[in-house]
């Protein structure tokens, strides 16, 4: 299927597995404007684009992300400039909630993301994998809140999604100093699914566990991340009724008979995009 251009990143779709890849890694991936406007072109992509039923999010070279690149950041100033200071302020907001969005589109998309992260994830690059379904580490990836060490708030999602993942104490005491959590720290506090040993291994494990999304019925698994996401923000009895209207309107699909028609006949199911 044909995707957008990009200039700062790759995608690829093959078997149903979509894999973004940041791609500049003379910069360790850091997040300059085009970047983050591609990171949300790339997930409306995936998300419209039936044949993709997963995706995977990668970094080139030796880190995932450095986060926001600082030239991005120093010029932020001349370009909300205003006579103004109200409505110079005004535009350093919504410059604010567009960098926002453009994360936030990963968790839009209906289709599972799987965070593969070697090297450094560090600041907005955390704001990033925060976002997705779930995050796997090599042995060497380093994680931290590095907003502090600048003067200033995370302010792209990190604060919001980071407690859910963590618990808030271990969050904010990430938040307050700033320190640099490792891979193995990072399996133990439930920031990643799984550590691997090397970079390869961390590519190969994570494509196994996408392939296995894949062969899932897409219908399901795009109702599960939407059931879920709803369950997060609401109560256990908000999310109940949320999913039984939800399998009231889709649970008696294509995707349920042939599950049942591949099991009486011993064989791997063949689902519709």
């Amino acid at each position: 299927m044909q995707h957008p251009a990009f200039t700062s990143l790759t995608l690829h779709l093959a078997d149903g597995i979509a894999e973004i890849r940041l791609n500049r890694p003379d910069k360790s991936n850091a997040m300059h404007d085009a970047m983050w406007q591609e990171i949300r072109q790339a997930f409306d992509w995936v998300d419209s684009t039936p044949e993709a039923r997963v995706a995977i999010l990668a970094g080139a070279g030796r880190n995932f992300c450095a986060g926001i690149d600082l030239a991005m950041l120093g010029s932020i100033q001349q370009r909300i400039a205003h006579p103004d200071g109200a409505r110079s302020r005004e535009a350093l907001r919504r410059l604010i909630l567009d960098l926002q969005d453009c994360l936030s589109a990963i968790e839009r998309c209906r289709k599972p993301v799987l965070a593969a992260i070697q090297g450094a994830c560090v600041g907005g690059a955390l704001d990033l994998v925060t976002c997705c379904d779930m995050r796997y580490a090599a042995e060497d990836a380093v994680f931290s809140i590095k907003e502090i060490d600048l003067g200033m708030v995370a302010d792209v999602g990190t604060l919001q999604r980071l407690p859910r993942l963590v618990g808030d104490g271990i969050a904010r005491e990430l938040a307050y100093t700033g320190r640099t959590v490792d891979a193995a720290e990072a399996g133990k506090i439930g920031l990643v699914n799984r550590v691997f040993a090397s970079s390869e291994a961390l590519t190969a494990g994570v494509r196994d566990i996408a392939a296995s999304i894949a062969a899932k019925s897409p219908l399901a698994t795009r109702g599960l991340k939407e059931v879920m996401n709803y369950s997060r923000e609401h109560s256990i009895a908000d999310g109940l009724n949320y999913v039984a209207t939800w399998n009231a309107a889709l649970l008696l699909s294509g995707d349920l008979g042939e599950c049942i028609a591949a099991q009486r006949e011993k064989r791997a199911p063949n689902f519709a995009d």
